[in-house]
């Protein structure tokens, strides 16, 4: 792989990211039409730590406020209880509430923190549960087109008829598990993270923006701690034949991180004034043009230009 090509693909995974498009059928794609073949699920995870690191920037100070409520709580400054601990506060109705008993703290920012860990849960479960499928055979493209359609149809569905009343401060357990489920679905590209936890958020009733945000937030220890796996899992080993080399992907990470800062901007805005609907017939329309490429022998299925 070439710096120019390199660039193009961080290019690509800084655009698309963020947006619920899927960024791994992109950099799948992408790759096949460059010539260079699929640039892999280690590629992909590795210049993730590019656009998430722009998440970390843009939302330093929320995710400031969440670590130091979360530690606040753990360490029994709210009260001594478990639900103290998880910031959850003292139960509705309890002799705490009738009496007005201080001690006991309900902590947003704190439960958030542990919404967030329990969210990550399913993803990193089924990621090593399914990891020889997710490398292998779940990058086969004629299961991207099928994700891109499939689930461009459920975001469609829940952007018209979900209520769009929540906030995320009425995140619960529950849901947390939902937006969890979601996300780890992602693992199959052409479903997208932010576009399978948007949905999921939008399904349960919450806001475009607080979908969104739960969104990026929830992403970071899962892509995170899988960008870092396959960095060490990959030192030292030679490089598969054809793999993108260290220089590659440093650069496409890069590239990643400064688009997708500016993505992030500019989402949110979109979604502030807009529904989703430009973003589901994009995913339309690129599995039509993907079906085209393989039914036109153009591009293979599996890996390589025909």
């Amino acid at each position: 792989m070439t710096a120019w090509e390199a660039i193009l693909l961080g290019l690509v995974q800084g655009l698309t990211e963020f947006l619920p498009i899927s960024s791994s059928a992109h950099l799948r794609i992408v790759g096949e039409l460059l010539g260079s073949g699929d640039p892999g699920a280690a590629f992909t995870a590795i210049t993730q730590i590019g656009t998430e690191a722009a998440v970390i920037i843009y939302y330093r100070q929320k995710i400031g406020a969440i670590l130091a409520a979360w530690f606040r709580a753990l360490s029994g400054r709210n009260g001594t209880g478990w639900r103290a601990r998880t910031g959850l506060g003292p139960r509705p109705g309890s002799v705490d509430v009738r009496h007005g008993r201080p001690g006991v703290v309900a902590d947003h920012d704190a439960a958030m923190g542990w919404y967030i860990i329990l969210g990550s849960i399913p993803i990193v479960v089924l990621g090593l549960l399914f990891e020889d499928y997710i490398e292998n055979t779940f990058r086969n493209l004629w299961i991207t087109v099928f994700m891109l359609a499939f689930f461009g149809l459920l975001l469609l569905l829940a952007d018209v008829f979900g209520r769009q009343e929540r906030e995320l401060t009425s995140l619960t357990g529950r849901s947390a598990i939902g937006f969890g489920l979601a996300q780890a679905l992602a693992l199959v590209p052409g479903v997208s993270r932010s576009g399978g936890t948007i949905t999921a958020g939008l399904t349960m009733g919450f806001t475009r923006k607080a979908a969104a945000d739960y969104s990026f937030l929830l992403a970071l220890p899962a892509v995170l701690g899988s960008g870092f796996y396959q960095l060490v899992k990959t030192l030292g080993e030679p490089l598969p034949a054809g793999a993108p080399g260290w220089g590659a992907t440093i650069i496409a990470t890069i590239v990643a991180f400064g688009v997708g800062y500016a993505v992030i901007i500019g989402f949110l805005k979109i979604i502030g004034n807009y529904s989703y609907k430009p973003f589901v017939f994009y995913r339309f329309a690129l599995a039509g043009l993907v079906v085209w490429l393989l039914v036109s022998g153009t591009i293979d299925a599996q890996g390589g230009v025909a």
